[in-house]
């Protein structure tokens, strides 16, 4: 049963049909793991404890600078210096006091990146670099946690919704390389700070879809496009690569055996 408090706070959600009640205590048991605390997590991290999720934790083990302020609006210039995982922390606790928030400052070893996927309902992929996201989606993956990725530089946005328990094909599949081949970080390239909500609050859309009802309504395994200059977008779907080394289990032996 949901008490008074909360029935008033969330009612604005219960009413809409597709979450309701149960769907609301849903999101009040959910635990969300966001990795990367810049302007998508930002985004997203404010909007999942604002919806009520329970469980919010953030990871990160970077501190707040001067140009990240144009972009990740839940930090301060009152923040600068302080480690983002704290700054956010504080922002999202005034913003509900309810929610139990925990920070990992610091980049987390395969070990215990696979233990915090492995309690999460979801992940969050919020990070700026290539070789996060792949480790990222091989946690996911091994786990069969759903992941949630984004991305901007620029003027536009990249958003994808990975359920591994359902479909075939990985972020892997999608981007077979640990590092771009090009400069892509927004100290080198640039990056319009709506762009960067756009695809935050995106990614917590679809977390409250499937942690309230249990499903994506968004398609998923379909790489989203967005044009933050015309405001366009385009869909692509992502097929799986037959020598992915993630996710093609045939190829993960051959692997296997050829190290052995």
């Amino acid at each position: 049963m949901l008490s008074d408090f909360e029935f008033v706070r969330y009612q604005r959600q219960i009413a809409l049909p597709e979450i309701g009640e149960q769907g609301q205590r849903n999101l009040l048991n959910g635990h969300v793991l966001v990795i990367g605390c810049g302007g998508l997590g930002n985004a997203a991290a404010l909007y999942l404890a604002a919806s009520g999720i329970r469980k919010i934790v953030l990871v990160d083990d970077d501190c707040v600078d001067s140009s990240n302020l144009q972009r990740q609006v839940a930090f301060k210039e009152s923040d600068l210096g302080t480690a983002k995982v704290d700054a956010l922390k504080l922002q999202l606790s005034e913003l509900n006091g309810r929610s139990q928030v925990r920070t990992i400052n610091k980049r987390m070893a395969e070990s215990q990146l696979k233990l915090e996927v492995m309690l999460a309902d979801l992940v969050l992929d919020c990070t700026d670099n290539f070789e996060s996201r792949q480790q990222v989606n091989q946690a996911c993956f091994s786990t069969k946690t759903p992941l949630i990725s984004g991305s901007a530089i620029g003027w536009k946005g990249q958003f994808i919704v990975f359920d591994y328990q359902n479909q075939k094909g990985c972020y892997h599949c999608l981007f077979p390389f640990e590092h771009h081949p090009q400069t892509t970080r927004c100290s080198d390239s640039g990056i319009i700070g709506p762009v960067v909500g756009t695809i935050g609050n995106l990614q917590a859309l679809a977390a409250l879809q499937r942690i309230s009802s249990g499903e994506f309504q968004v398609a998923t395994h379909q790489l989203k496009l967005f044009d933050g200059k015309r405001m366009n977008w385009q869909n692509l779907m992502v097929t799986q690569d037959i020598e992915c080394p993630v996710c093609n289990s045939s190829v993960t032996n051959n692997l296997e055996e050829e190290a052995l």
